[in-house]
């Protein structure tokens, strides 16, 4: 796709450099494709896949891949009723069991931000009461802006173009995008 100055986005292949990898907008896809090709890992994330193939571009000893997630334990999930008493088990999920009992406990405000998650996810062991506390502690974190990871530049630049453009269409939204993505990087 062509963006306003005249560039056009080139062609992904190994003769690029990795600033110019890192100019242009690739799906995961084409990255791990490219990675394959490269004979670099194309496992993780899209941000990780860029890393490993800009560092490989440039000359450079390509970031390892990442290692396997551990195995979650199989181990039981709780099932209703439970308490303030009950203990969270090792390998628990954010389950619909759970959301009931933090619901009636907390209010309707209640959802499974990051910081619940990580909190049965690590904290096998502890009570349902303690997560609760854990809840209203965190509170005040969950409030403050969050960082969003750049995997995600792509929607957050659209929802910030479509603030100030509520009737654009979508080739002007990507040719925005891409006058975006031309701009040097600081």
């Amino acid at each position: 796709m062509s963006t306003n100055t005249g560039e056009s986005r080139p062609a992904l292949t190994p003769a690029l450099t990795g600033t110019e990898l890192l100019r242009w907008y690739w799906t995961l896809a084409e990255l791990s494709a490219l990675a394959r090709e490269m004979g670099i890992p194309a496992g993780g994330g899209k941000a990780a896949v860029t890393a490993r193939l800009a560092a490989a571009l440039d000359g450079l000893s390509a970031p390892a891949a990442p290692a396997a997630p551990a195995p979650r334990p199989a181990g039981r999930q709780l099932t209703a009723p439970v308490t303030g008493a009950t203990v969270i088990p090792p390998g628990q999920r954010c389950s619909q069991v759970l959301r009931a009992y933090f619901v009636r406990e907390i209010g309707p405000g209640f959802h499974f931000d990051a910081f619940m998650r990580d909190y049965v996810a690590e904290h096998a062991g502890h009570t349902l009461a303690e997560a609760v506390a854990h809840w209203h502690a965190t509170r005040a974190r969950a409030a403050e802006p969050q960082e969003v990871g750049a995997q995600f530049e792509f929607n957050r630049f659209l929802r910030a173009w479509h603030a100030g453009h509520p009737d654009g269409a979508r080739a002007e939204a990507l040719a925005a995008w891409q006058d975006h993505r031309a701009r040097p990087r600081d």
